[in-house]
């Protein structure tokens, strides 16, 4: 589903230096925005992900340990994940069953 977003009352040098950046990258000011807003929403579920393992490490009162995932393995796992629920669904993080 797609939903539309509109930001009112955007000061005209805010919308011009917006507008410059966009036509910089060959792109129209819409697919810009939408580019920054699904950057700042990843960063976003990162920074959800580093939340629950730093919570789960805190949990074991530990550290990884050798065995561990590299932490750019666990964030390219998730994001191969199709949204939220198979981020969620699996449990304990970068464990195996």
């Amino acid at each position: 589903m797609v939903t539309a977003v509109t930001i009112r009352e955007v000061p005209e040098g805010v919308r011009d230096l917006l507008a410059q950046q966009a036509r910089e990258r060959g792109q129209s000011l819409q697919a810009y925005l939408l580019g920054v807003l699904s950057r700042q929403a990843q960063f976003s579920q990162n920074r959800e992900l580093l939340a629950e393992i730093e919570s789960e490490f805190e949990a074991e009162r530990g550290g990884a340990g050798p065995e561990a995932p590299n932490s750019w393995e666990v964030l390219a796992e998730v994001r191969a994940e199709p949204g939220e629920a198979g981020r969620r669904s699996g449990g304990s993080l970068g464990a195996s069953a």
